[in-house]
């Protein structure tokens, strides 16, 4: 029985190797991760951009304001769950440094086509290309919106 079990499992320098190889990769992502280098991809120039205040309304609605001009562009009904969710976790960091919710947003549209939420008052930013185009679309159509109403 003890002859099975021998023949089937990995070579002692086969599991080493491995063990070594995995603590290596974990060595370098958290050099990487502690020095502070940006490892992600640089930021295209803004092609559009548009400051929005977005405040809980009647109903359980969302009003979306222009903070430049002050003006409702649009009023989203409903659980608009991306809309909602990506919010959330901006105005998270908010909550945590004690900053209401009258700071805008800022919406960046970029000249490759990627959209970006950044929160200047806590230098949080949504890259929402991520959460695939028609999440994105959400915000998209916020950008291209009238100047409110």
């Amino acid at each position: 029985m003890s002859d099975i079990v021998s023949h089937n499992a990995l070579p002692r320098a086969a599991v080493i190797g491995m063990a070594v190889l995995l603590a290596g990769v974990m060595l370098s992502v958290a050099t990487v991760r502690l020095s502070g280098v940006d490892v992600r991809e640089p930021d295209a120039p803004t092609l559009l951009s548009r400051s929005l205040r977005f405040e809980d309304a009647a109903g359980g609605t969302v009003a979306v304001i222009d903070a430049q001009t002050g003006k409702l562009i649009e009023t989203v009904q409903g659980e608009a769950g991306f809309l909602r969710g990506s919010l959330r976790a901006l105005s998270r960091e908010r909550m945590k440094r004690s900053i209401g919710n009258g700071p805008a947003f800022e919406l960046i549209g970029r000249t490759d086509g990627r959209l970006t939420l950044e929160d200047p008052a806590t230098g949080e930013r949504l890259d929402l290309e991520s959460f695939g185009p028609t999440n994105a679309a959400v915000y998209a159509r916020l950008l291209h919106s009238p100047q409110g109403r």
